[in-house]
């Protein structure tokens, strides 16, 4: 790319190494600054066909999403080739980043191939994102917070002979911490700061019973096992009940939060309150 002729390419450097994060936020901030209205972003690593960026934009322009990713994982004959460690690695973080981002019907959230409306970018703080291999997952998490619509782009993927730095043994620590961080944080925000419901309501009970079941069940079973006596049934109810009830209470707030999943795309309220980019053009 650096002795491409082609006047529209433009090369960024990083005088230190920002990590794969760092790198999308600057690219992303020069094309909202070169006025893009869309912005792409493809990873170099040859896994991706650029034949289906117009498929990936296509949601976007036609305003019935905020952002558009690839998913890999949306055929069964899309997933020939990819290693056992990146398909088990992938299953497992799409269950976590569902829980973190608030985006339940999605999957395959390290997905690199990404469209997103310019505003959308000027609405989140880049520079709050993760900076290291976390950056898609937490892009997902603020997106949430500013009430995107994200949809999945059906998508194979090519798995050559090529290298990637991306060690899955080494990111399970980071990812989990991210993803759990990210959790406690959407909580905190969508339920007891930017709103407070019945759904906040069953959170809040639910713990507690849970805790208070669980702690006093195990603690009477340590008794009865030293002792050798059988808890009495009151003693089991007084467990049973409390894990019960903080168990449906639980699901229900669950089935509140996979139902408000964002459903309105925001970007064309967004650019209505702000100035013309001028000529759209993409990255």
């Amino acid at each position: 790319m650096a002795h491409s002729n082609d006047p529209r390419v433009q090369v960024i450097t990083h005088a230190t190494n920002q990590g794969v994060g760092g790198a999308v936020a600057t690219g992303y901030r020069a094309a909202v600054a070169a006025g893009a209205e869309v912005v792409v972003k493809l990873d170099g690593d040859g896994q991706m066909d650029p034949a289906l960026i117009p498929a990936l934009v296509r949601p976007i322009a036609a305003g019935t999403a905020d952002y558009v990713k690839g998913n890999r994982f949306h055929r069964l004959g899309y997933l020939r080739g990819m290693p056992a460690t990146r398909l088990f690695g992938n299953a497992s973080l799409s269950l976590l980043t569902k829980a973190s981002s608030g985006y339940w019907q999605l999957f395959d959230p390290t997905n690199g191939f990404t469209a997103i409306h310019a505003t959308l970018l000027t609405e989140i703080d880049l520079n709050r994102l993760a900076r290291r291999y976390f950056f898609e997952s937490d892009l997902l998490y603020h997106l949430n917070q500013v009430r995107a619509v994200v949809a999945d782009l059906p998508m194979p993927a090519t798995y050559g002979e090529e290298t990637s730095s991306l060690r899955p043994a080494r990111m399970v620590v980071p990812f989990l911490a991210g993803n759990l961080y990210n959790l406690v944080r959407r909580i905190g925000y969508s339920y007891f700061l930017r709103g407070f419901s019945v759904a906040s309501l069953e959170l809040l009970a639910s713990l507690p019973l849970l805790l208070f079941g669980l702690g006093f069940g195990a603690w009477h079973w340590l008794v009865s096992v030293q002792s050798g006596e059988t808890a009495s049934a009151g003693t089991v109810m007084l467990a049973a009940l409390p894990l019960i009830l903080g168990t449906q209470l639980l699901l229900s707030w669950l089935n509140f939060d996979v139902g408000s999943e964002p459903r309105q795309p925001i970007h064309p309220m967004l650019a209505r309150m702000r100035p013309s980019h001028g000529t759209d053009s993409s990255m």
